[in-house]
């Protein structure tokens, strides 16, 4: 199925939800009926991916999720008929082609059915599940590729995830690069400010220039949270550092209301998809070459089979590597 504009990358994490022991089919339901409410209408082709989407994961959630997005679509006048139907709504527009039984509503709960607890073993498991680098790099990807309203709901929901965040960076470490960021920022020296995000965050050279060099400022702003940034340096940064940037009063607010909201732990799981995301790439990079070398170097080790060993390889192979520091 093409992946729409409207839900960028859904369409690779829903291996997220396949994956043993990882259920984010509640998060994923929650972000795509945002999304989808967002816009007052949609081409065919959006409603036809809504309803592939929506319809795998209802059945699937628990009934706090089912409700809360039954409340969301019940009042949006564009929901598609066969969602409605799932749900028990009324079709919008009076829609007679697919209509709702009468005699067999759906109505919600008016008491909560009580979840299955979890025992200690499996609530260590859910809040430690580490992301694979190929589904850090499509969460990496899908949240560089939204617009601003689509990473402010994704950062919302990221909370909601059971996924490993990356460890809080040192308090002495972060005071220390909360303090040169400041300065770089004050002195508008993006080169340094990137190199010190850098350092101060474990990130490759790459992914830190694409953060701080962002047009929208939602990446800054995760990188400033996972260093505990206070909310009036992080302004202050977003005024000195890029001016051009800094001199749109809506862009300092909008970034510094969601710097406000933004959690903790979201910004921290976002790093590790950063982090992640470098790993995949490298792979990726890598893969062919080596996968090529091991069989070049077992063709070599057939072919020299029964060679007679140079006298001086040995002692080549027995001697001590000398300590280049000293």
């Amino acid at each position: 199925m093409t992946a729409s504009p409207t839900f960028p990358g859904f369409d690779g994490l829903m291996t997220l939800s396949r994956r043993e022991g990882v259920d984010i089919r509640p998060t994923l339901l929650r972000v795509l009926t945002d999304l989808y409410v967002q816009a007052r209408a949609h081409s065919v082709g959006e409603a036809r991916q809504f309803v592939e989407l929506t319809s795998r994961l209802i059945d699937q959630v628990d009934d706090a999720t089912r409700a809360a997005v039954r409340a969301r679509l019940a009042i949006y006048p564009g929901t598609p008929a066969e969602i409605a139907r799932k749900l028990g709504l009324k079709p919008a527009h009076g829609d007679m082609h697919v209509p709702v039984p009468a005699e067999t509503p759906v109505p919600l709960p008016t008491t909560p059915r009580p979840a299955r607890a979890l025992n200690e073993v499996q609530k260590r498991l859910a809040s430690n599940l580490s992301m694979q680098p190929k589904d850090a790099a499509e969460i990496s990807g899908m949240f560089f590729g939204a617009s601003a309203s689509e990473r402010a709901l994704i950062l919302y929901n990221l909370q909601e995830t059971p996924l490993r965040a990356s460890a809080r960076i040192p308090a002495a470490r972060a005071a220390r690069a909360i303090q040169i960021l400041e300065m770089a920022a004050f002195a508008t020296d993006v080169e340094n400010f990137t190199l010190e995000l850098g350092e101060a965050l474990i990130l490759p050279a790459r992914i830190a220039a694409q953060v701080v060099n962002d047009p929208g400022g939602e990446p800054l702003a995760c990188a400033a949270k996972a260093v505990d940034m206070p909310s009036a340096v992080f302004q202050r940064v977003l005024l000195f550092l890029n001016p051009e940037f800094g001199s749109s009063v809506h862009n300092v607010y909008r970034l510094s209301r969601l710097y406000d909201r933004l959690s903790e732990r979201s910004a921290l799981i976002m790093l590790a998809a950063w982090r992640g995301s470098t790993l995949a790439v490298t792979r990726a990079k890598y893969h062919p070459s080596l996968y090529d070398d091991e069989r070049h170097r077992a063709r070599s080790a057939s072919a020299q089979t029964g060679r007679a060993v140079q006298p001086d390889a040995s002692m080549v192979a027995r001697t001590p590597a000398r300590n280049i520091g000293r």
